[in-house]
């Protein structure tokens, strides 16, 4: 496939990167050394539109395409990975879900504020225990009455301490996926308690977190979906939410690839300017390469979406070589830059702290390569 965008498409991305470049890059050394983003941006970021992306008009998003979502994904990537982080969780992996899943009761509730900006929220899946293994999730809901009433612990959830919502999968049946369901629970309610996770490698901006879960009563209108049916949900929305960082970390590499450039173009070493030297070119080839290769995988997942088609292996994919290609373009980049390279002055070591993670969350590499061994040989590597 090509990557020929629509005038529309175009104009988004021009619109949104002069729009993060004075709101975010500008701001985002600082709001690295300070661990935290300025969460005045977040209205400003709903008010361009980037929460409401593919959310239909009806529910106060923009509607629009998923290319035009990837585009977004990719400059926030380029600009600040935290702050792409904010707006994938809340509107990508909980308001999506929550249009596919959720009652017309649910998305009239949630859906409209979600699109503005007005309500942040954040995905509680991963326990201190249960990372990869979320089939295995220990959170219990134990219904009585009109009621379920939920007890356990998150780990590792983006904006856990800014949220006024939290997506809380939780066990209501037996052992394994079977038994967990999801629920939309208010972070006001009564026992539900955040505690902010500082000291982080990368997204140091986006405020990561664990929560505590204690006798914490919502209706049983909160349930998303049927009973039993957590996992399945949790399941498709990491999928779509793999081509999301898919897309941040094709942004990342972007931005490797613009900083090094300029760099190597305008710094001179032993009288002639970096780009000259052969193994200079070397790394920065290697770089544009593997953007081009990482958003190919990208846009053909979103493609794939778009069209209504099976996605879930080229999602696979897409995450697993963008974000492992993205550690690879960052670390090459402060290579180029040498020792300036690794302070802070410059964006490319705050680039390879930020993708580090991009390995991790949202699946593992290791799981992504089961999820496509799987595909290739139809024999299951999972316990």
């Amino acid at each position: 496939m090509d990557l020929s965008f629509t005038d529309e498409q175009q104009r988004f991305r021009e619109y949104a990167r002069e729009f993060l470049d004075n709101e975010v890059v500008a701001h985002r050394a600082e709001w690295d050394r300070a661990e935290s983003v300025d969460t005045a941006v977040i209205p400003k970021l709903g008010e361009m539109g980037f929460f409401g992306l593919t959310i239909p008009e009806e529910y106060g998003g923009l509607g629009g395409d998923y290319i035009t979502y990837c585009i977004g994904m990719e400059e926030l990537g380029r600009a600040d990975s935290a702050v792409r982080g904010i707006v994938s969780v809340s509107m990508g992996l909980v308001g999506k879900v929550i249009l596919s899943h959720g009652t017309e009761e649910q998305k009239q509730q949630w859906l409209p504020r979600i699109a503005t900006g007005d309500v942040l929220a954040c995905f509680g899946l991963t326990e201190p225990d249960t990372g990869s293994d979320a089939g295995n999730l220990r959170t219990r809901a134990v219904r009585e009455g009109n009621e379920y009433v939920l007890n356990g612990q998150k780990m590792f959830i983006t904006n856990a301490t800014w949220a006024d919502l939290c997506l809380v999968f939780a066990r209501t049946g037996g052992p394994g996926p079977k038994g967990v369901s999801a629920f939309l629970v208010p972070t006001s309610s009564s026992g539900f308690q955040a505690r902010e996770i500082k000291g982080k490698l990368g997204l140091r901006g986006q405020a990561t977190g664990e929560i505590s879960l204690t006798d914490v009563r919502v209706p049983a209108s909160a349930r998303l979906g049927e009973e039993g049916q957590g996992f399945t949900i949790a399941m498709q929305s990491l999928d779509k939410g793999r081509v999301s960082v898919g897309a941040g970390c094709a942004g990342i590499i972007l931005g490797c690839l613009e900083t090094v450039v300029e760099y190597a173009t305008q710094r001179h070493q032993f009288g002639r300017p970096l780009a000259s030297f052969q193994l200079i070119q070397d790394m920065i080839a290697d770089i544009s390469v593997e953007l081009d290769a990482a958003r190919l995988l990208v846009y053909r997942a979103a493609g794939l979406i778009e069209r209504g088609e099976p996605f879930g292996v080229a999602a696979s994919k897409a995450k697993y070589f963008a974000s492992e290609a993205a550690v690879r373009a960052a670390n090459s980049a402060i290579q180029i830059f040498g020792g300036y390279g690794y302070i802070d002055e410059y964006p490319v070591q705050k680039y390879l702290r930020d993708a580090r993670v991009m390995t991790l969350y949202e699946g593992t590499s290791q799981i992504q390569k089961l999820l496509i061994g799987r595909a290739e040989t139809g024999v299951s590597a999972f316990l």
